[in-house]
């Protein structure tokens, strides 16, 4: 799972398009929006600009590395010169390119990286008969391999994340906006029921009035 982190909305919007045929991603323009996705969501890689509306993208590096946040981060940014690059890889950059880019080149960078990421990988998170594999973006039920769209796999993400918690209907659909396009009004509950018939009615509990839950109350 990707996060562009990009305020020029035509850069993003084509960084979106274009990653999003190799990887599942989201996309926010703002320090604070990254901040957010990060707090619901386990991103695998994170692509950062570094002159953001809201403060430098230097910033989040520093606070991702002093969290001990097991994510790779490619900086893409206009400021490419040595100077640039040498700071951003001593605060905890795992790869640094400038701007303008080739698509091709960011796109092997961010397989090479995710690569490096596998080799030091969080085990398989097992709840009841599901184990889902966040670096493969794989899932089984009862050792049985079940097949989920690229939004199923984000819903999933973010009850993962918060498993043993309930999680609101707006944590949901805030996760499905950063992916792009309109959200229906009730396309939080088409979701979760077409996840609860692929992974068991019994895993996803509905907290009436308050939202979802996956795995059981602490």
């Amino acid at each position: 799972m990707l996060l562009v982190i990009e305020d020029d909305p035509m850069l993003g919007a084509a960084l979106s398009e274009g990653l999003s045929e190799h990887f599942p991603v989201d996309l926010v323009t703002t320090l604070a929006d990254a901040r957010l996705a990060l707090e619901t969501t386990d991103y695998d890689l994170a692509i950062l600009d570094l002159s953001l509306p809201d403060g430098s993208g230097l910033e989040l590096l520093r606070e991702l590395r002093r969290a001990g946040k097991a994510m790779a981060v490619i900086v893409l940014t206009a400021l490419d010169r040595p100077q640039d690059k040498a700071s951003g890889l001593r605060e905890g950059a795992d790869d640094y390119m400038g701007k303008p880019f080739d698509l091709d080149e960011l796109v092997a960078r961010c397989e090479a990286a995710l690569r490096r990421l596998r080799g030091h990988a969080a085990p398989i998170v097992r709840i009841g008969p599901l184990a889902y594999d966040r670096a493969g973006q794989s899932v089984t039920v009862d050792g049985v391999a079940v097949v989920l769209s690229a939004t199923d796999l984000r819903v999933l993400d973010v009850l993962v994340a918060n498993r043993g918690r309930i999680v609101s209907k707006a944590q949901i659909e805030d996760r499905l906006s950063r992916a792009g396009g309109e959200i229906e009004s009730n396309a939080v509950e088409v979701y979760v029921s077409r996840l609860r018939r692929k992974l068991g009615r019994d895993l996803i509990r509905t907290i009436r009035g308050l939202g979802y839950m996956l795995g059981e109350t602490p």
